[in-house]
């Protein structure tokens, strides 16, 4: 695996396929939360078998934690490495002419969301992994829908989240299609994808920052 990702191609691979499969989560964590919104019973059912399926738990979750981890050093990897093999830089910034604002800083926004979910870790697995596994707490199905609500009672926290989710939608406006086109989706359907791509980076993160929204100005 080391020696694979030495070459070029293969990293750029592994980070396009890391990214499919976040983007895969990021969709089920949308629709589960989204169902906050609409009914408290079925977010609270939904919850309890995802914070209890023992696939979800002791397989799922370290696969998705580890992918999270390889994504963002792979991105990091491949920073310093595009930085090192370029030989002549932009002279003059002349808008998109050379490449889109977001293109050029796919990092600092993928770091900035880095940092939210090292927030949302601390805001909710963390607390959870406390409930279940150290405090030996008994099993409550009603008790994930309050939870969720108290976090975003802070107007500084709901703030955070929606700015947070607002650089994840700049990150996917490039990274979607570009993880698709990465492994080799370029023929008559890429027109379709890219239009795929914008949307899901509108409404996506859209879609979180109503929930939050919703949850600190109606809910609570």
């Amino acid at each position: 695996m080391s020696g694979l990702l030495n070459s070029s191609i293969a990293r750029k691979v592994a980070m396009a396929l890391s990214g499919i499969f976040l983007i895969s989560f990021l969709l089920l964590h949308f629709l589960i939360n989204f169902t906050s919104v609409v009914s408290e019973s079925t977010f609270n059912e939904l919850s309890h078998f995802m914070g209890t399926n023992p696939l979800i738990q002791f397989l799922m979750q370290p696969i998705l934690i580890l992918g999270v981890i390889f994504h963002f050093v792979m991105g990091i990897v491949l920073e310093i490495k595009n930085n090192k093999a370029r030989q002549v830089q932009y002279k003059m910034y002349k808008g998109n002419l050379n490449s889109s604002w977001v293109s050029r800083n796919m990092i600092i926004t993928g770091l900035v969301v880095l940092a939210f979910l090292g927030l949302h870790f601390y805001d909710f697995w963390f607390p959870e992994i406390v409930y279940k596994y150290v405090e030996f707490n008994p099993a409550d199905t009603t008790r994930y829908f309050g939870e969720m609500v108290h976090k975003f009672e802070s107007p500084v926290r709901t703030g955070l989240y929606v700015i947070s989710f607002v650089l994840l939608a700049m990150h996917l406006w490039h990274g979607f299609q570009s993880s698709f086109q990465t492994i080799g989706v370029n023929n008559k359907y890429t027109p379709f994808i890219h239009k795929l791509g914008y949307t899901f980076a509108v409404v996506v993160p859209a879609g979180f920052i109503f929930i939050a929204l919703f949850h600190h100005f109606i809910t609570n």
